[in-house]
């Protein structure tokens, strides 16, 4: 009696996926898995099966190789967004955004947004004569400004004052919620202020009426940069500001990580400023967005100072004068990694040598602790260094002379023609030539001088720690 065989049937290795005959107990191509022989297929299913999984298979190099395309084209991308990032291609700083006082005005701290401290030649020189005092009551560090006939300054009575250039009679007072150390700044007849109540103050130049406030966490002893309708500050909570100038609203803010006491400088669309961290900052104008930070190492609480050619210079409160290219870019990670790239350079010879930081031009070790913010004029910075004035020439980086002090120079220097006036520790407001570092004469207050010289049409206006602000002729 004859009987028809059965069907062929296989059973499908769960880690191969290749078939074996029914019945087989391990795998007979990859020799590891143990088959279940519960549901075995026929030779009509195994081929559906195969097929099958040759259209998985193919989807799945198909999806591989594009995530790979993909892949490629976002690290490209990224790639070429990190290059970009240190070029000025995607947004460059507006270049008008600047701002240069009339002549014969001294319209903020350091004069100009460069902070340069130069009125440039002077017509009349003064003789080291008063001229009028102006007793505030309290302790006066702040630095003045003076615009149309008008002397603007702060006192640690809480006060601001506008006094008559030319008699020192009071115009207006504002009182504020604590010390004036910041040192105001006038633009289109507003007076910009800090206190250390942590408000910056508008106020109307001509009345003193309050136009807005600002409030931050922390004091305000920063002194107030305005440029093309923004004013920037920075504030001892860790931020620099730019507000709009006309009513004060927010445009935006930057984290410096630490107290941001340094008075900002504007040039070219770019905001420098220094912090306590260590760091010292480039900002773009525009979004606030970083472009350079440089380790100075050590606290900057001065200004920076920009050159005509885009160079900044930084003090450091340890007497470190340092030059940095303010157009460079600092790299992604660049300080998180050298660490890693110095310490494997130091084990490893063969290695590449770390190179300078960005925006590194040269470094000048002044051997003394605090430094006031410098002046540029041509090729010689002089600054406040410890207890002397000190000319440095920035090409050869040689000192060309000293003058000492009775006391350390926390003042920043003036310079009209060619005289330097300081004050100092020791209560004296001195004279000196700028070529030559002679004194010309000194002029004593009843305490101890921190304020920071304006001069216009042959007057120096300043602040001391007596409470007196003067004006010598």
């Amino acid at each position: 009696m004859d009987s028809s065989s059965e069907p062929e049937r296989w059973v499908i290795c769960p880690v191969c996926h290749k078939p074996n005959p029914a019945g087989t107990r391990f795998c007979q191509h990859c020799w590891g898995a143990i088959l279940n022989q519960d549901e075995p297929v026929t030779e009509e299913e195994l081929e559906e099966i195969t097929r099958r999984r040759e259209s998985y298979l193919k989807r799945r190099k198909r999806i591989k190789l594009g995530a790979i395309g993909v892949g490629s084209v976002v690290f490209l991308v990224l790639i070429l967004l990190i290059f970009l990032y240190g070029t000025d291609f995607i947004a460059k700083p507006p270049q008008e955004v600047n701002s240069n006082p009339a002549d014969g005005d001294w319209t903020m701290f350091r004069r100009d947004l460069s902070r340069t401290g130069s009125t440039g030649d002077a017509a009349e020189t003064p003789e080291g004569k008063l001229k009028w005092m102006f007793s505030t009551g309290a302790p006066v560090h702040s630095s003045p400004a003076v615009v149309d006939g008008t002397v603007y300054i702060g006192s640690r009575d809480y006060n601001l004052y506008a006094l008559d250039a030319e008699t020192g009679e009071k115009n207006w007072e504002y009182k504020a919620g604590s010390w004036v150390d910041s040192s105001p700044s006038i633009a289109n007849g507003i007076v910009y202020a800090g206190s250390n109540d942590g408000y910056l103050y508008a106020l109307d130049s001509d009345t003193g009426e309050k136009l807005w406030a600002y409030k931050t966490k922390y004091p305000v002893r920063s002194s107030a940069a305005i440029a093309d309708g923004v004013v920037y500050f920075g504030s001892d909570d860790y931020y620099l500001y730019a507000l709009n100038a006309s009513d004060g609203t927010e445009l935006w803010k930057h984290n410096t990580n630490s107290p941001a006491v340094s008075s900002p400088a504007v040039f070219n669309g770019i905001v420098y400023i220094g912090s306590g961290q260590g760091y010292s900052y480039a900002i773009s104008t525009i979004d606030g967005q970083r472009r350079l930070r440089y380790r100075t190492h050590y606290a900057v609480y001065s200004s920076p100072i920009v050159s005509s050619n885009g160079t900044v210079y930084f003090a450091s409160t340890t007497g470190t004068l340092t030059a940095v290219d303010g157009t460079a870019r600092t790299w992604l990670w660049e300080h998180e990694l050298r660490p890693f790239w110095t310490q494997a350079w130091l084990m490893f010879s063969w290695l590449p040598r770390p190179p300078n930081q960005s925006g590194f031009l040269w470094s000048l070790p002044m051997h003394v602790q605090y430094t006031s913010t410098p002046i540029l004029v041509e090729d010689t910075i002089y600054l406040g260094s410890g207890n002397r004035l000190a000319a440095v020439d920035v090409n050869t980086l040689k000192v060309l002379w000293t003058f000492r002090t009775g006391g350390i120079v926390r003042s920043s220097p003036a310079i009209a023609g060619s005289v330097l006036y300081v004050g100092s520790e020791d209560g004296k407001l001195y004279a000196v030539n700028a070529d030559t570092g002679e004194k010309l004469w000194e002029y004593a207050t009843g305490d101890i001088i921190t304020s920071s010289p304006a001069v216009v049409d042959g007057v120096v206006y300043i602040g001391s720690q007596d409470g007196n602000v003067y004006a010598i002729e």
